[in-house]
């Protein structure tokens, strides 16, 4: 769990900081505000993808695993 846990928490920093970076900065451009518009979809996205990683990737890993071992 803790393995699981860390991988999370450092795939979701990566991944969400550099989508949300760049969808923000192509959206809205680099303006006085682009740091705190950027921060605050940083952070949304950060919670939303580790708790996806945490509760629904082992659903879908179980489900990828179950598809795979009766085919």
């Amino acid at each position: 769990m803790k393995q699981r846990l860390l991988f999370a928490l450092i795939m979701g920093f990566i991944t969400t900081a550099l989508i949300s970076f760049t969808l923000v900065s192509i959206n809205l451009g680099f303006g006085n505000w682009f740091l705190i518009a950027w921060l605050r979809s940083w952070v949304i996205a950060y919670v939303l993808a580790v708790l996806s990683m945490l509760f629904i990737a082992p659903k879908i890993q179980q489900f990828v695993n179950y598809f795979y071992s009766n085919g």
